[in-house]
């Protein structure tokens, strides 16, 4: 009878062990799943919603929805249906609904994506001489085409919304900071 009594209290204690080894496994994983997500940025955190519908609210009571087909280091680029498109600075949002639980893992998105940024998007709409609507963080609208870009804004043409840039219709031309471009769509 007394060497049950042992057994039990063996038993017991090995259990309480077992208990408490677990929840100390428990609340590391859960503290390193804490820290990971700590080191997530936006575009990690969107590049997996990649074919997603989501809404994209920007300074100036602005909301972007459509299906977000690309993103960049910061800049995320929305189908907004019926052939538009909506390129909209990361430094502009204000949040994003729609999106599923995952993200991508931080620096994954490979070297040469790394570097594609909303500079290097403006450039290439600079370069085919697309006509655009710029929507700027102090809810202000400009129709234009940009013509050149540089380290930090741009030079945009101002003419007629939706009209090619010629010379006689420019009214003129504004040098705008890259950081006050919340959306930019081609018009």
């Amino acid at each position: 009878m007394c060497a049950m009594r042992w057994d039990d209290l063996f038993a017991d204690l090995d259990a309480q062990a077992v208990a408490l080894e677990v929840a100390e496994r428990a609340g590391e994983i859960a503290e390193r799943t804490r820290i990971e997500v700590g080191a997530l940025g936006l575009g990690e955190r969107l590049r997996v919603a990649i074919g997603t519908s989501v809404r994209v609210r920007v300074p100036g009571e602005l909301t972007v929805a459509g299906l977000l087909i690309r993103t960049g280091p910061d800049w995320l680029l929305l189908d907004e249906g019926g052939g538009r498109e909506a390129l909209v600075a990361l430094a502009a949002v204000l949040s994003v609904g729609g999106l599923t639980r995952g993200a991508a893992v931080p620096g994954s998105e490979g070297a040469v994506l790394a570097r594609f940024t909303l500079r290097h998007a403006l450039r290439g709409i600079a370069r085919d001489r697309s006509a655009v609507r710029l929507n700027l963080r102090d809810r202000s609208v400009l129709d234009a085409t940009l013509d050149r870009v540089g380290a930090d804004y741009v030079d945009a043409a101002l003419h007629a919304p939706g009209e090619a840039r010629r010379r006689g219709d420019v009214r003129e031309v504004q040098l705008v900071a890259v950081a006050a471009i919340s959306v930019v769509r081609r018009g």
